[in-house]
This record gives structure tokens, sequence and C-alpha cells, in this order.
């Protein structure tokens, strides 16, 4: 793909200022997008205005210079701010015509950071997404006067960078790096898991950095490992990888694997946390506690498990 990425306002029409500004944040995330999507192998061109003095000629010089370019998708990269406050308002895309990739871009934010996903909103009334002659999105990435929104903006900047990146422009997959499998599953991890011990790792995560919304913010009382760190409500997925297939960094990554019920049809998006079960279980996967509710499964109930889940899954 070939995507115009640019910063939302302007050097001297400036946007919302308040713990931090939108200008200045949305002129750090542009380039770090950039990289990642290049990093995929797609061209990347990238606007700043440094030259508008009024609001009109910053929306048309926007506007000018993403239509400028021969490209696939426009994308315009902005900071929210409503009233100030010290909980947390969320991250959402706003959209004309592509509601699916806006929906992709909110949720992706929303699961590395923790931010509240607001989701996709189609406007008719904005003039980048109404000026530009391509497919487009606007990402208001979080409030600015939100004081949990921007600790956990500026937490996981770098995730969520890569997120956005990976919910634009995914990479290519190949017949030979798609596991699927269908069989029994169980539960693990979290506090309650006694059948780790109190001090058990991860087979390819190794500080709750690495992945921080399958994690509990605290750790449990009395242990110091990441299994028993797991929050029992996120949804995540151990199996037995082939790591000469799916390495240990991109299973560390944010590519999802779709799980599906047998019994009820159900399913949803988990991450990869680990390897197993054991082969003498049996079984094809371990899922999250919040897994199997979600599923309305049991233990040795059958599951349809593939990685990467496929473009298009939702949650």
């Amino acid at each position: 793909m070939k995507i115009v990425i640019s910063s939302g306002h302007g050097l001297y029409v400036r946007g919302a200022s308040s713990l931090i500004d939108e200008v200045d944040e949305a002129r750090r995330v542009v380039p770090e997008v950039g990289k990642f999507l290049q990093a995929s192998g797609n061209d990347v061109v990238e606007f700043h205005d440094d030259v508008s003095t009024t609001q009109n000629a910053n929306l048309n010089w926007i506007v000018n210079h993403h239509n400028a370019e021969t490209r696939d998708l426009d994308v315009s990269v902005h900071f929210n701010a409503y009233m100030p406050t010290d909980g947390g308002r969320g991250v959402e895309c706003l959209y004309l015509t592509q509601q699916g990739l806006a929906e992709q871009v909110s949720l992706g934010i929303s699961e590395v950071s923790g931010l509240i996903n607001r989701g996709a909103h189609k406007r008719s009334d904005l003039f980048f997404l109404n000026g530009t002659t391509e497919p487009a999105i606007l990402v208001e990435v979080a409030f600015v006067d939100a004081a949990a929104d921007v600790e956990q903006y500026q937490k996981h900047f770098d995730a969520i960078c890569k997120a956005i990146a990976n919910a634009i422009a995914p990479a290519e997959e190949t017949v030979s790096d798609v596991l699927h499998a269908i069989g029994t599953c169980s539960w693990f991890g979290g506090p309650e898991d006694t059948g780790v011990s109190a001090s058990e790792g991860l087979a390819f995560l190794y500080d709750t950095e690495d992945k921080p919304v399958v994690f509990l913010e605290d750790q449990p009382p009395n242990t110091t490992g990441l299994a028993r760190r797991l929050d029992p409500k996120k949804h995540y997925i151990a199996m037995r990888w082939d790591y000469d297939v799916f390495s240990k960094d991109r299973l560390a990554g944010y590519e999802m694997a779709s799980v599906k019920a047998k019994k009820t049809g159900k399913h949803v998006l988990c991450h990869p946390v680990d390897w197993g079960p054991h082969v003498d279980t049996g079984r094809v996967a371990d899922v999250s506690p919040g897994v199997m509710q979600a599923l309305g499964i049991e233990t040795d109930d059958e599951v349809e498990v593939t990685y990467p889940a496929p473009k298009g899954s939702k949650k």
C-alpha cells in the first residue's frame, strides 16, 4: 500500500492543549506509525503543516497535500478534548466510508493500551474526510485533558503506534504462516491457577510491558511469576507453537488468534501468551477463564483455533 499520513492542525494553528498538546503529540505519532508501516513493506508519505496561519488555510493545505499524492489511503492523526478529568475517556476513529478499518484501528489501540474503546464514528461534517479523494480515516488517539488517557498513552506509546500501523496494513500472510487446529481445551493463568508455581513465567513474555493488556495491574500476593499475574478476565491463549514458523517475537506482538467453540458457535479473539498445553493432556489449547466464560464452554469442550485470526475478524 501507499499511505499518506499527516498530523492534525499545524505549527501555527494549534489544536487542543491541556496535560499534553495535540499538535506536539500528533507529530510524535505520525513518524512512529510511518516507521512500522514501512517496516512491513508499505510506501509512506508524511505531512506536517508548518506554514498555515488560519484554520481555513490549514485545512486546505493538509487536504491539498494528500490529494496531490497517488495513494491508497489517507490518515489524519488527532487528539481529543472535552473537560478535564482524572479518569479516562478513550480512543475513537472517525470515518466517512471506511467503517471496518476505523473499527480495527480503535480496537487495536484500545487492546494494547487499555484506553476505553469508543469505537468508530461516521462523520460527514469533517473537512478532511470530505475533501480527500481516496479512502480516509481520522484517528483520535486519546483525550489530552483526561489524566488516565494521558498516562496510558504515554506508557504505551510504541504499542499504540504499532497497533495503528498493523490495523491499517497487516503483514501479508502465507499458507505456512497460518496455524489451524481443532481439539479440546482447558483454562490456565491468573491468581487462582495453582497448577502453576507461584514463580512460573511465560514462554515468550518476560515482562508485563511486553503485552500489558493481558496482565493484572499488581502482582498477586505471595507470587512472583507472570503466569499467576495474567488477568483471568482477559482473552489469552497458549498453544504448542512451532517457533520456526511463529517466532517468539511475533507471538509477543499483537496478532490475535481466533478461537471458536464448536458447542456454542461463539468466537473470540485471543492474545498468544504462552506455550502449551503439554502434549500428554491431549488438548490443543489452554485459554483464559474469561475466554471459557465468553464462549460458554467447560474444560475438555472442543474449540477451533486459527492464528493469526483472519483479516476482518471481530472481537
